[in-house]
């Protein structure tokens, strides 16, 4: 590693960079080993594992005990949590705290059966593609069952040489050495699985995989944005342990924007004023980083020596220097617009203030006294929906006609009728908000996203410029259904004990979804029915 024409390549030090740089050594790079299937750098303590992720100390405790000592087997684990919550690179470091063997393989990357199976072949074949094997894998692999069968022989082949290792090597132990002979496989980015073509037999066959085994020394771990509620099947498995990552709170948040930051001081008055609003709208860390970074920049504007340690006043001077951008930042962290026109941005502009003068008053009677990104608007508007209509109805409602309004009637109802229907609208007063679950809420979100950017392409067909941003609402659904929850807009109730799933009922009043809805100027009244 000290000779800089032969650089040895740092095995998995993130998902990418590792990988590419492969890519572009292949020629010079050394032969894979046995022991390249352990994580490549010198192992870390559990201190400094647990100093590195703030917040997950919980987490990180509870892995090492399901992971248990060297060579002991264990059960499938299953990680779920939101994006950008620390569960690959926890995973991961955590295999270089215990330098135990493993095999790590995305379902981003892999985006196919052929490509995942061929994936982890490779790796515990030692197998590297390069032009000197016209870049093709070590085995052919499409079919589940030609995967167990290659996947036992090379499993047993890597245990047998770690187990012949340790008995040569006896108490000796040699750097880089792997500590036991379990060998772990990492799947991650499980839900996009569900893309696939082939995915209602895929899932099941990775869940199955093993009992299919039935080998002790080898250990699953399966890593998943969503929870294993999204994966039920009819087929029977063993259901793999799950492990929950929580969103991170300010607390937490503030740890890790802390970390590496040459003026503490002055990072942590600019944390005072951005942290608590963004974090109204995402917890993820990659987009409060990218959001971040030209606020810093916009802040540190007036001074001229960023090592000064700012004052009361000074920090004053800052945040007013600051305000003006935090709004349209706030508004940018869902929302990716393309570049428009001038002639585009005046009409805009021009019909705004014109709707302004026709509203008058109302307009800011109608304005929400809080901040609530676009896709957070429209979950709400859903969950609404969901508790305050029949779950028969959806398929009325969310007709291609576009709503209630625009359903025919066939004959005029009877005075005995409306009093039936008065009397269940009544009783269904009484009851209150009804319960649903994540699948209808789903359903209800998209049909509304659709409806939405179907009226936006209506509205701005003549105008001139590439408008966009509104394709993003469906990103990000389940973070932006668990801040509603933590702010108390949704709550979640028991489980359906038929379904096994978590209900869930919107709390907001009518009035509060109206005002929602007209400043996204979306017609609720067409979607909501005993209106």
């Amino acid at each position: 590693m000290g000779k800089e024409e032969s650089p040895q390549v740092t095995r998995r030090t993130t998902r990418s960079s590792s990988s590419a740089t492969v890519a572009t050594k292949t020629c010079d790079s050394h032969p894979l080993t046995i022991k390249d299937l352990v994580f490549g750098e010198d192992p870390i303590s559990l201190n400094d594992l647990l100093s590195s992720f703030p917040g997950r100390r919980i987490q990180i405790l509870e892995l090492v005990r399901l992971l248990g000592a060297s060579n002991s087997p264990m059960l499938p684990l299953f990680i779920y949590g939101g994006s950008s919550s620390g569960k690959t690179s926890i995973v991961l470091q955590m295999f270089r705290h215990l330098n135990r063997p493993f095999v790590y393989s995305s379902c981003r990357t892999c985006y196919s059966p052929r490509i995942l199976f061929e994936s982890v072949l490779n790796q515990l074949l030692l197998h590297r593609k390069d032009a000197a094997n016209g870049y093709l894998s070590a085995k052919r692999c499409e079919r589940p069952s030609d995967f167990v069968n290659f996947l036992r022989e090379a499993l047993s082949n890597v245990i047998n040489n770690f187990k012949g290792n340790s008995g040569k090597l006896g108490t000796k132990k040699l750097v880089g050495q792997a500590d036991g002979n379990m060998v772990y496989l990492i799947f991650d980015n499980l839900e996009l699985v569900r893309e696939w073509d082939k995915s209602s037999t895929i899932l099941p066959f990775l869940f199955n995989l093993y009992d299919i085994l039935k080998m002790p020394e080898v250990g699953l771990i399966f890593v998943s944005n969503t929870s294993p509620d999204t994966y039920y099947s009819n087929m029977g498995y063993m259901e793999p342990i799950p492990v929950y990552f929580p969103d991170y709170t300010e607390d937490d948040l503030r740890q890790i924007f802390m970390k590496n930051q040459a003026n503490r001081k002055l990072y942590s008055s600019f944390l005072d004023v951005v942290l608590r609003p963004f974090c109204r709208i995402t917890r993820r860390v990659d987009e409060l980083s990218t959001a971040f970074l030209p606020l810093f920049q916009k802040y540190c504007e007036p001074l001229h020596d960023l090592g000064v340690v700012p004052n009361e006043e000074m920090k004053r001077r800052l945040f007013s220097h600051l305000q003006p951008q935090i709004a349209p930042s706030l508004n940018e962290v869902f929302k990716v617009s393309s570049q428009s026109s001038p002639a585009a941005e005046s009409n805009k502009e021009t019909k705004k203030k014109s709707s302004r003068r026709k509203l008058g008053v109302c307009a800011e009677i109608d304005e929400l006294d809080f901040h609530m990104s676009t896709s957070a608007k429209y979950l709400l508007l859903s969950a609404f929906l969901a508790s305050r209509n029949p779950a028969t109805l959806d398929a009325s409602l969310f007709d291609s006609m576009g709503g209630i309004d625009s359903r025919k009637r066939k004959r005029k109802s009877s005075q005995k009728s409306l009093e039936k229907k008065e009397n269940a609208e009544q009783e269904l007063l009484m009851k209150g908000p009804g319960t649903f679950p994540l699948e209808r809420l789903l359903a209800i979100f998209q049909c509304l996203t659709s409806v939405a950017e179907g009226s936006i392409d209506e509205e701005e067909q003549g105008d001139e410029g590439v408008q966009g941003g509104d394709g993003g609402l469906m990103s990000d659904v389940l973070l932006q259904l668990s801040s509603l929850c933590n702010a108390n807009f949704i709550v979640k109730g028991g489980s359906c004990p038929l379904e096994g799933s978590t209900r869930y009922r919107s709390t907001v009043c009518e009035d509060m979804a109206l005002k929602v809805a007209r400043s996204l100027k979306f017609p609720l009244s067409k979607y909501l029915y005993r209106r």
